[in-house]
């Protein structure tokens, strides 16, 4: 959602108008290339009907940036407004394209059509940015309508991708993001998904395609409630080392395919996927995979009694009759609640205008689509006021659209003006890359003031799924305790972080973030009391064996050896003692362990694999451009650390540099990676990683 009151708003007409112009509604530019020329920061592009071409005075590829939406007719998913033409990108992860528009940061397209027809032409290309694309068509590219890759996290929004040459959506390399409601018909393919990018795909229609979605290397997407019918090759292929989530005993997916051509679901994979939930064709199934019942395990309230005939045994019964008690909340006349149905944005505002009491307002015409006669304009008008609930771009409130769980948490947020909370505390979502930038600081006062409710799973967030009433009413009775009208009911599925987990003013953007994140999250390492982590600087000897000590806590496998500059008193002998026992450090010929001196790359490597006796795989190792300056002894040790994905490159993942000082940053990654091989924890996506097998 978008303030209506935005300050900039430039107006585009290819018929009418001029770039001469001053950009008004009354003295429109012809061409977006002008306007985005003068565009900032919210600023919106509002475009009428026309084609928006070289013919024009387009200049392509039209590149939005941040924090600007374009705008055209999201009612119709943008039919009159038509974008057409291509030029070439310089992509960092894909060399050279021809693309029509480039969207970055958290830029939005809203109700446009977008045409490529020029050779391997795409509609749009998102390169490791965050943006919003909702309610438009992308149809007759010659390649696919939208290409994400890089560490994309997209929200791709009710569109429709249609007759598209090879693909309606391409999401590659470390993407993620959602993909919702969108509807992909007549497509070559529907969607196709690699390298190891892992999206949320749900509540799609994919139809009469060629195969709708497609998997390769190790992609990892999941699926939830989509609809895959008609294609005609098949509905799932499953290639390389990709694994769909396909739901689990206690999240089933739901997802329905039916009358394929040739196959539902198609693993050619050699590892088995677990599917549970799906309604699928048993003779259109190929491959190896296991069918499993989803559980009817979830603990209820006991004791709780309610009066409503659908809300027995259910998980948030007891905050619902909680909230009727007090008359904020109702059912139905045939005496349900139906706590699994979605709640409208002008119900929501009803109800939050009676919950928190909000004043009365006389500014009942705010939005165009919302007459004042209309029977929740007042209270649809009170939550604008204070700041619950904003209009679009283009002034309507949409009081029909059903309410998202991103957009309610958001709402109470910024309604009731709540705020603290550490960011760290987002690791606790699995889903956490879903969570829109515009919406992680309101997610992270929620979850530190427990008002996250997550069902089934605490740790799945689902922020861009429509929020149901039972939902809503837990929400609203978390913020009743947290103000302290209310006492706290029991549930295992608010969303309680454990520990404060410290925030380090140095590490946001770093290449290694999520590693240091993690590694703090497990209580393996800290920062600076000045509140830094300091990841570009070196670590010592007697640093290193600490986070070794924490991370592994390796048994003994040789007696330790007495070092002469070691004393008892040391702050790290015990670590240095622990890690020199287990395998992973030594000292020098004069019997020094040297604790402030700092480890090299190299010796980190060697640790590792020595440590944790990590054997060879039969995989080829990458060839490093520096190879020439591994010792001969230490050559074995990098060959396994290749294999096994230990060794961390930045910015280069193929110039291994082992004898410059390793930095924090790198030592964190690594001894993350460590973890990873001895399968102590999970995997993290990074393009640092070396991963590459060659000659």
């Amino acid at each position: 959602m978008v303030n209506s009151s935005l300050v900039v708003t430039f107006y585009v007409n290819p018929v009418t108008g001029n770039d001469a112009n001053t950009g008004s509604r009354t003295n429109p530019f012809k061409s977006i290339t002008h306007a985005l020329k003068q565009a900032k920061t919210s600023t919106i592009i509002q475009l009428a009907s026309g084609t928006y071409s070289q013919a024009n005075a387009e200049v392509f590829p039209l590149v939005i940036p941040p924090g600007v939406l374009l705008v055209g007719n999201e009612a119709n998913k943008g039919q009159e407004m038509i974008i057409s033409g291509s030029g070439e990108y310089q992509s960092p992860s894909f060399g050279v394209q021809n693309i029509s528009l480039l969207l970055l940061g958290d830029a939005s397209l809203l109700g446009v059509t977008v045409i490529n027809t020029t050779a391997k032409g795409t509609g749009v290309w998102i390169e490791s940015s965050v943006p919003t694309i909702a309610n438009s068509t992308f149809k007759n590219c010659a390649r696919e309508g939208v290409f994400a890759t890089g560490n994309a996290k997209p929200g791709i929004v009710d569109n429709l991708f249609i007759n598209n040459k090879v693909s309606g959506l391409v999401i590659a390399r470390n993407s993620k993001g959602e993909v919702l409601r969108n509807l992909f018909q007549n497509n070559a393919l529907g969607i196709a998904i690699s390298d190891f990018a892992a999206p949320l795909l749900a509540n799609n229609k994919l139809l009469a395609n060629g195969t709708a979605i497609a998997l390769s290397r190790d992609a990892r997407p999941v699926l939830r409630r989509n609809l895959i019918a008609s294609n005609t090759q098949g509905g799932l292929l499953v290639n390389g080392n990709a694994v769909p989530d396909l739901g689990s005993p206690q999240d089933p997916a739901d997802n329905i395919f039916r009358e394929q051509g040739k196959f539902d679901l198609q693993n050619v994979t050699n590892q088995k996927i677990m599917s549970v939930g799906n309604q699928l064709s048993p003779p259109q199934v190929i491959g190896l995979i296991d069918f499993l019942a989803a559980t009817n395990d979830t603990p209820s309230q006991i004791g709780v009694s309610t009066r409503f005939a659908d809300l027995e045994g259910h998980w948030a019964a007891a905050f619902v009759e909680a909230l009727v008690n007090k008359d904020f909340i109702s059912g139905f006349p045939d005496g349900t609640f139906q706590p699994s149905t979605p709640i409208t944005r002008a119900q929501y505002a009803a109800l939050m205008t009676k919950t928190f009491r909000l004043p009365g307002s006389n500014q009942l015409n705010r939005f165009k689509d919302v007459k004042s006669d209309f029977w929740a304009a007042q209270a649809i008008a009170s939550t604008a006021d204070k700041g619950f609930l904003m209009g679009f771009p283009d002034g309507t409130f949409r009081p029909g659209n059903n309410l998202t769980k991103i957009q309610a948490l958001v709402s109470i947020v910024n309604g009731l003006k709540l705020t603290g909370g550490n960011p760290n505390v987002l690791m606790i979502y699995r889903d956490r890359a879903q969570i829109p930038s515009y919406a992680t600081n309101a997610v992270t006062v929620a979850t530190q003031k427990l008002l996250v409710v997550n069902y089934p799973q605490p740790d799945q967030l689902e922020p861009l799924r429509e929020i149901t009433r039972a939902e809503v009413a837990v929400l609203i009775y978390q913020v009743l305790v947290a103000t302290g009208q209310e006492n706290p009911l029991p549930s295992p599925y608010i969303v309680k972080p454990e520990t404060e987990i410290p925030s380090f003013s140095d590490i946001v953007g770093h290449w290694a973030e999520a590693f240091i994140r993690a590694l703090v999250s497990m209580n393996l390492t800290q920062g600076f009391a000045d509140g830094t982590y300091q990841p570009d600087q070196p670590m010592t000897r007697a640093q290193y064996t600490a986070l070794i000590a924490a991370a592994f806590n390796p048994p003994a496998k040789r007696p330790s050896p007495e070092f002469t500059d070691i004393p008892k008193d040391f702050w790290a002998a015990k670590a240095i003692e622990i890690a020199a026992r287990g395998g992973f450090v030594g000292g020098f010929s004069d019997r020094t362990f040297r604790p402030s001196q700092n480890v090299q790359r190299l010796q980190v490597i060697v640790s590792l694999v020595n440590g944790l006796g990590l054997p060879p795989t039969d995989q080829k190792t990458l060839t490093y451009i520096d190879q020439n300056k591994i010792p001969e002894y230490a050559q074995s040790a990098v060959t396994i650390a290749t294999q096994q994905k230990i060794i961390v490159n930045y910015p280069d993942p193929k110039l291994l540099a082992p004898t410059r000082e390793a930095t924090r940053a790198e030592v964190a990654a690594m001894v993350y990676q460590a973890l990873v091989a001895s399968q102590r924890t999970k995997v993290i996506n990074s393009p640092y990683i070396v991963l590459q097998i060659s000659n």
